[in-house]
């Protein structure tokens, strides 16, 4: 693909990680063989900077009834979401009878909170397995893919919403032109389209790489989020940098002339400018950077093997197939990687094949290192496993830099 999904503008690569698995794709042994694979390459549009990938999977391949994240996997991410509801309750849904839709609500750990205030909400999420989940909590979820279609049947049946939520969600989705005539059927005029993903400033800057992966299909800014915003007839009104999942951006979009935009917007657009972020050149940078983490990498872990140290992973995290597959990490280099999602256990990671291993065991016996690769979760899990760095333990991470901690 060489245009533009947002405009039709020239897609310029700036970056090839070859042949790649489905990110969440954890098979039985037995079932390798007939795993999905794709070109994973991003590039940016020369006109509306829009960074995106080449090749789109299906989704249907990725967001189902077995997809294994759960948004509720982490007390971080639990404490998070709650206090995002509870922003939005306080801001924005505050009338007689205000309306919450929430696009991909995964297993309901936001819209748990907004029910529990007594609050009409709905979410809208196709992976029937986490869907079961949050009715089980009591949150009311349609098992479905967000779009024009579904928008505007969602108005018919329950009304105008008062805010259109999303999280680690919109970036998912190629056919945005879709998402947005879908918000501008079902938000009411004076509603928010309020939603989070990873920033790629923070990418850049970090060289946090391995959060390109199958389901980032965008990587986005304020400047390119507030383009394709205009296309639709809205305006990007507030922006907040959030810590979470390795540095994200919260944006507000409004209906033209709705809202005044915040200084926050400029600000950020700004300094995206200064720092050339959507320039091929920098970008290219961060394809520089990305080789030599890979090499650096894989350097350590076969001197770590010559000499005979224990060494595993820890987090079968989505992101780590981009890092292992890129850099050809396989069993021969890091035998085993442990993860405290019980669907993962037991099964492979994606292309890689290194076997997964529930992170119960992990100190029997403890390795003598442990790659992170859920790093975005490091203060977390470093508290939860202070037994392996008090017997000698050593933890290696590789964003921004390979280090051993």
């Amino acid at each position: 693909m060489t245009r533009c999904r947002i405009c039709g503008g020239q897609v310029r690569k700036f970056f090839d990680f070859g042949r790649q698995p489905l990110s969440d794709d954890f098979r039985a042994e037995e079932d390798v063989a007939g795993a999905f694979y794709f070109q994973l390459a991003v590039g940016v549009c020369a006109s509306c900077t829009m960074v995106q990938l080449l090749e789109e999977v299906p989704r249907e391949r990725m967001f189902n009834y077995d997809y294994p994240y759960h948004s509720s996997g982490s007390q971080r991410m639990r404490e998070h979401f709650a206090q995002t509801a509870r922003d939005l309750l306080a801001t924005e849904l505050t009338g007689p009878d205000p309306f919450c839709v929430e696009i991909g609500s995964n297993d309901g750990v936001m819209l748990g909170v907004v029910k529990d205030a007594g609050v009409r909400h709905l979410g809208v999420e196709p992976s029937g397995g986490v869907a079961e989940l949050a009715r089980k909590d009591g949150v009311r979820v349609r098992t479905d893919f967000f779009e024009e279609s579904t928008a505007a049947q969602i108005a018919a049946e329950e009304g105008h919403a008062d805010v259109i939520y999303a999280a680690n969600t919109i970036c998912h989705i190629p056919y945005l032109d879709s998402v947005f005539r879908g918000v501008d059927a079902l938000l009411a005029p004076g509603g928010v389209f309020v939603f989070e993903d990873p920033y790629l400033g923070d990418i850049v800057e970090r060289h946090t790489f391995d959060q390109i992966y199958d389901e980032h299909f965008y990587l986005f800014t304020a400047t390119s989020v507030r383009e394709v915003a205009r296309r639709f007839g809205f305006d990007l009104v507030d922006v907040r940098r959030l810590p979470v999942h390795g540095g994200e951006v919260r944006y507000t979009i409004a209906r033209a002339g709705a809202r005044t935009p915040s200084p926050a917007v400029e600000r950020l657009v700004a300094e995206e400018s200064e720092r050339r972020l959507h320039d091929l050149e920098t970008l290219e940078g961060l394809g520089a950077g990305i080789d030599r983490i890979c090499e650096d990498l894989v350097k350590l872990l076969r001197d770590l093997r010559d000499q005979g140290a224990r060494v595993a992973g820890y987090g079968a995290t989505a992101k780590s197939a981009t890092v292992l597959n890129y850099a050809g990490i396989g069993p021969d280099l890091l035998p085993c990687v442990y993860d405290t999602t019980p669907a993962k256990i037991g099964r492979l990671m994606p292309g890689s094949h290194i076997p997964i291993r529930s992170a119960a065991e992990f100190g029997r016996p403890y390795p003598d290192y442990a790659v992170l690769f859920a790093w975005n979760h490091t203060d977390e899990i470093l508290a939860r496993e202070t037994g392996f760095t008090e017997q000698g333990g050593r933890w290696i991470v590789y964003v921004p830099s390979v280090r051993v901690l």
